[in-house]
């Protein structure tokens, strides 16, 4: 005699002993039962990825980039062809300026991006407008003027790793970047 009774033997032997119907019941309800004893919260290993620490970014220290990055957010998005703020990047740019005048050591680059249609040329006006306009909110909400530079880069560097449509949106962009020393685009570095 096999002690072990697979499915079919056991939903045969139900409904003979208890009906079609109920038989049906009574193997759901077995399968059931034993399906819930499998699943105790002693055999469960998940790990907590909920609360982990983003990779890369384990020990994220009070000023750094990264605080700055996670925390407070560097970019700011444009409706197609368009240089004026919305009032969702107003909030973002408080708590950039927030940030960034509680830091004084950080340099800022402000990055234009655009993805709109029009020439190049056309291009490079909107995304150097577009960074014009986040330096000067800056410089309005308390930053240092002199700590800052604006850089239009048009179309040069595209977000490339998304859908066409999302990239485009992704590219209506301002990347507020901190830097320890000025670069060649800064006027001060001339």
């Amino acid at each position: 005699m096999n002690p072990v009774i697979n499915e079919k033997q056991l939903g045969a032997f139900l409904s003979i002993r208890f009906g079609r119907t109920t038989g049906g019941i009574c193997l759901a309800v077995v399968f059931g039962l034993g399906l819930a004893s499998c699943n105790t919260a002693s055999n469960l290993a998940s790990p907590n990825v909920t609360n982990a620490p983003a990779a890369g970014f384990a020990e994220i220290r009070p000023g750094s980039e990264e605080e700055f990055i996670i925390n407070v957010g560097r970019r700011i998005y444009f409706d197609r062809g368009s240089a004026t703020i919305s009032d969702e990047a107003k909030m973002t740019l408080d708590n950039q300026a927030k940030w960034l005048k509680q830091n004084k050591s950080w340099l800022v680059k402000v990055q234009g991006h655009a993805d709109d249609p029009g020439s190049e040329a056309a291009q490079k006006t909107l995304s150097t407008q577009r960074a014009t306009a986040v330096y000067n909110a800056l410089v309005a909400r308390g930053v240092d003027a002199k700590r800052m530079w604006t850089k239009g880069y048009g179309v040069e560097r595209p977000v490339t790793d998304c859908d066409a449509v999302t990239c485009q949106s992704q590219n209506r962009r301002v990347v507020v970047n901190l830097r320890e020393e000025f670069d060649a685009s800064a006027p001060q570095s001339n």
